[in-house]
């Protein structure tokens, strides 16, 4: 899935339908994120990050936190979520 597949949910007036769009999104980010650094780690880029390493484990953290609050509301709220997350490498 890419963020262009979500747009149609994100437009949607079913809150229901953007919860899970936002969801997808930031899962999908946080793919692209998690790909990145482990390619950093494996010396497989082609650039060097401007950040520090650590600014990256940070924002993961974040994003693995916030996707868990969705997940919890999604639970409450009778939403269904796709909650698999696998490498995009």
């Amino acid at each position: 899935m890419k963020l262009a597949d979500t747009v149609e949910k994100m437009n949607s007036k079913d809150y229901k339908e953007r919860f899970e769009a936002e969801y997808d999104q930031l899962k999908i980010r946080f793919i692209g994120l998690s790909n990145m650094v482990s390619k950093w780690d494996r010396d497989e880029l082609d650039f060097m990050p401007t950040c520090p390493r650590s600014t990256y484990t940070l924002q993961l953290e974040a994003m693995k936190d916030y996707m868990a609050i969705l997940e919890m509301r999604a639970v409450m709220e009778g939403i269904e979520l796709d909650t698999s997350v696998s490498s995009c490498d």
